[in-house]
């Protein structure tokens, strides 16, 4: 082979990222996730599913988060490399765990930048040009919704395009919007109208009880309003200065984000005009909050601030429009980690003269584009996208546990307070949102997890990666029995198919996840990659193409 040749093919195979995204950019990056459609929907669809009691649901899953959060700002901390949430698992459990948890990743990232788009039509059915865009009954994309929706995945892949510099730049100048708006809204709306009373209106301040509040956390779109922190570490492989960086912007954007959305829930109850209110939180029916489309901006209409209403819907396309732009982003870097492990096909890690890893990109936007069909409505979508990234959320406290224990002295410029009991309480918290998300999401989830490991599979199989990782059964032989015992408790819990009849009534079941979340965690434990090995894999993966410092162990 010609010099030339060998030239234009190293070329067309570059795998390197370039380092240009500062604090502000990170920062940003994990705000603007945060700060998507979740404000525009989250606190009406929580108000139906808990009543007043909604902002209970909302500081709980506040907590939650928040103990997450900290668990990943160490991990990012300490092995800032693109796509982390994907590769944490790979490093202290090996392959099978790595490529389950980076498959969870990815599903996680790839399908909310359609829940964002879908959040934008909905809201653009305010305008008369956008009416039959999507069915106001059943919240289905027509024929034009969807060619709609596919063209604005189009223009946030192509924005993707222009570069990591770029990309942050922009997202940065949308942020600051996206987060000027709700202040905003809950400043006009707390002066405009702010009725106490509102709290025990309906059927009452807490109408369906605990399991309503706890369902509210998960599919009342709590949760999925607060994810997005982890930005920064799909991005830390890019960050000028990640290990001071990276913990700063998680920590800091989820703090943030928790007192705005509180906010928010407070604002849009005491601000909802008596007519707006049914005799109960859940009920249907003309001109109640529940049929609203555009919540915030249909309650500022009704008080008569025309000005304002005006401002949410411009917001109800750059709030959501600026998240899927970064969620397009963490896919592809998370398709970058995955190929960089060797579970996907090594295109993944090709990079464009941009640095720009383009296949992920275009992987990204396909199946954003099949996503409208079987789940077309932003609320259908929630509860899966909240199971997806819960799941790859479990994996971080794990991974922490094991370098925790095999890495005891490894260098952590930011160190987790208490991890040995944050860990496990943060591995019980994800299983135990995957319990309130009922039966009805899991089991789509399960099918899309076997849908993932074939893709896995058949990567291996016809050897379409260079990289070879050993699957280390043993260190994941954990992983299998997790995932069906968690199956098996939702099936027979209160939240399955079976509801009050359920074999494990509400309020032990959520017992149940908890020992069985600490039986998985410690046999995880028992059974992590040793010290070398994971020494070994992390050397292995730090190449320097990738720009990456050397990390002290």
């Amino acid at each position: 082979m010609s010099t030339t040749t060998q030239e234009k093919q190293a070329k067309e195979r570059n795998t390197k990222l370039l380092r240009e995204v500062g604090l502000i950019g990170l920062m940003w990056a994990s705000m603007g996730s945060i700060i998507g459609s979740g404000w525009l929907f989250g606190p009406q669809e929580a108000l139906i599913a808990a009543g007043p009691a909604a902002i209970i649901s909302w500081v709980i899953g506040g907590i939650a988060i928040v103990v997450l959060a900290l668990v990943h700002a160490e991990l990012g901390g300490m092995y800032p490399v693109s796509g982390g949430t994907a590769r944490f698992p790979h490093y202290a459990f090996g392959g099978v765990a790595g490529a389950s948890f980076g498959w969870f990743a990815w599903l996680n990232a790839a399908t909310v930048a359609p829940i964002e788009v879908s959040a934008m039509l909905t809201y653009a059915g305010h305008y008369d040009f956008a009416k039959d865009w999507i069915d106001p009954e059943t919240a289905v994309l027509s024929t034009t919704g969807i060619i709609v929706a596919v063209i604005l995945m189009a223009i946030l892949t192509a924005i993707n395009f222009l570069g990591v510099k770029r990309l942050a730049t922009t997202n940065s100048a949308a942020t600051w919007w996206k987060i000027a708006i709700p202040l905003l809204t809950i400043l006009v709306l707390a002066i405009a109208n702010f009725d106490s009373t509102n709290l025990t209106a309906a059927d009452g301040f807490n109408p369906n009880g605990l399991k309503g509040i706890f369902a509210a956390v998960s599919t009342g779109g709590i949760i999925f309003s607060y994810l997005g922190f982890e930005q920064a570490d799909q991005l830390a492989g890019e960050s000028r200065n990640p290990k001071r960086d990276v913990p700063f912007a998680i920590i800091g954007s989820v703090l943030l984000g928790t007192i705005l959305y509180i906010l928010l829930q407070i604002v849009f109850l005491f601000a909802l005009p008596k007519s707006a209110i049914g005799d109960s939180w859940d009920q249907v029916g003309d001109g109640l909050y529940t049929t609203f489309t555009g919540p915030f901006a249909e309650i500022a209409t009704l008080l008569s601030i025309g000005w304002l209403a005006a401002i949410i819907y411009a917001d109800a396309i750059i709030s959501p429009g600026g998240t899927g732009l970064i969620y397009t982003t963490g896919s592809s870097r998370l398709a970058y980690g995955l190929a960089r492990n060797g579970y996907v096909p090594g295109i993944f890690e090709w990079t464009n003269k941009r640095s720009v890893p383009w296949a992920g990109l275009i992987a990204a936007f396909v199946t954003g584009c099949i996503c409208f069909l079987p789940f077309p409505s932003w609320q259908s979508l929630v509860g899966l996208i909240t199971s997806a990234s819960v799941l790859m959320y479990g994996g971080a406290p794990l991974s922490l546990g094991a370098f925790r224990r095999r890495l005891p002295d490894a260098e952590r410029p930011y160190r987790l307070p208490g991890a040995a009991v944050l860990s496990p309480l943060a591995f019980i918290i994800a299983n135990l949102i995957i319990l309130w998300t009922g039966w009805d999401t899991i089991w789509k989830l399960g099918v899309t997890i076997l849908i993932g490991y074939a893709i896995l599979v058949g990567n291996r199989v016809l050897g379409l990666n260079s990289h070879k990782p050993t699957l280390d059964w043993r260190a994941a032989s954990w992983l299998i029995p997790y995932l069906l015992g968690m199956g098996v408790i939702v099936y027979i819990s209160d939240f399955g198919p079976q509801g009050d009849a359920a074999p494990i009534p509400f309020g032990w079941d959520a017992l149940v996840v908890a020992a069985w979340s600490l039986f998985v965690y410690y046999w995880a434990m028992a059974v992590a990659l040793p010290t070398e090995k994971i020494e070994e894999m992390i050397g292995e993966v730090e190449l320097p193409e990738e720009g990456m410092e050397p990390v002290a162990h």
